[in-house]
């Protein structure tokens, strides 16, 4: 009997050993970012990395999402990664104005058509080195971007640039803010989530914005009027606290490797474009004005504000002792090979 007995809780000890090995093995790491929960980007693009995390890792790997800006505010959400309040963060670099200058060209009028060639071109110039010390303080998993950002108001048909004069606009990032405000408008920074109530209070008449957005924020709800020019392509990342990194076993981390870079670039980049096809079509179904601008560079009404935009803040960066040009022709070097690789 006592043999018994002593098989019995030696099973029983052997079976608590390997569960509680078990339980160690497996790491939840966090993840902030400010898209809704039930947005397309959260659902479509984080939720399915976070799944393909736990599948690739047995199960050892496993995510908690922080959405709608819970864990962290939308203008700290890198800082958030860096520290290590969360694991992971994504977020817009514009949001932190100043901290990625070099990124940022990629936001330019003519750098990116759609949020797929956007995701790439980001993407190559960080894998090709050029971005190298702006994320020098976290562990980079993947860029990503929208497709061009136009301009949606509330009653103002914007049909050439001086029709935005005095309008307080919504602007994503000081680069279209300062195109804007050469054009007469009012630029008013806010993160995406407080939009729709300063439009609800008419705070504003009107933004800056990809479809995208529209779709995932409400935003159609509120405006009657769209005019397709591209301001800006908003940049994003999704970062890993480097600490974090360092703390997970090699196979955790081999799988965190595999599921970084182009891959989930192109992947995200894919959402964003069915996402920007969607909200158009509900902005046609509402009955809105459309304004499509054709080749706004080449435009005679668009093409002298919008250059004028981009020659500015590559000099801004050379103010600065930073090779922009250099990166500008690196972004266009790979605006083209990212096109006919899509294409």
């Amino acid at each position: 009997m006592k043999r018994v007995l002593t098989r019995c809780l030696l099973t029983a000890s052997i079976a608590g050993l390997t569960a509680a090995s078990a339980a160690q093995a497996s790491t939840t790491l966090r993840m902030a970012h400010f898209w809704p929960g039930a947005s397309g980007v959260n659902q479509e693009i984080f939720e399915q990395w976070a799944a393909t995390l736990e599948e690739e890792s047995g199960g050892e790997l496993r995510v908690e999402m922080f959405p709608s800006g819970t864990l962290a505010k939308p203008d700290s959400l890198y800082e958030a990664a860096a520290n290590g309040i969360a694991d992971i963060g994504a977020t817009a670099q514009g949001y932190t104005a100043g901290r990625f200058p070099l990124s940022q060209i990629v936001e330019l009028p003519g750098v990116a058509t759609t949020a797929t060639q956007g995701a790439c071109v980001l993407q190559t110039l960080y894998d090709e080195g050029h971005l190298d010390e702006e994320y020098a303080d976290t562990r980079p998993l993947f860029f990503f971007t929208t497709g061009p950002g136009g301009i949606h108001t509330i009653d103002t048909d914007v049909q050439v640039p001086s029709d935005l004069e005095g309008l307080r606009i919504r602007r994503p990032t000081a680069v279209a803010g300062e195109m804007l405000e050469n054009m007469g408008a009012s630029p008013v920074g806010m993160p995406a989530p407080d939009i729709y109530t300063a439009m609800q209070r008419g705070v504003i008449d009107g933004l800056s914005f990809p479809w995208e957005g529209l779709k995932g924020f409400r935003i159609n709800e509120l405006v009657n009027y769209h005019t397709e020019v591209p301001f800006y392509t908003l940049i994003f990342v999704a970062t890993m606290n480097q600490r974090t990194y360092d703390g997970l076993s090699p196979e955790q981390q081999a799988v965190i490797d595999a599921n970084s870079g182009m891959r989930w670039a192109e992947n995200a980049g894919v959402v964003f474009d069915r996402l920007d096809v969607e909200g158009k079509q509900e902005a046609r179904d509402a009955g809105h004005t459309i304004r499509e601008i054709e080749n706004p560079l080449e435009h005679p009404d668009w093409q002298q504000p919008l250059q004028a935009g981009i020659d500015s803040y590559l000099a801004e960066l050379e103010e600065r002792g930073l090779p922009g040009r250099q990166v500008y022709e690196a972004a266009l070097a790979a605006s083209e090979s990212c096109a006919a690789e899509q294409g």
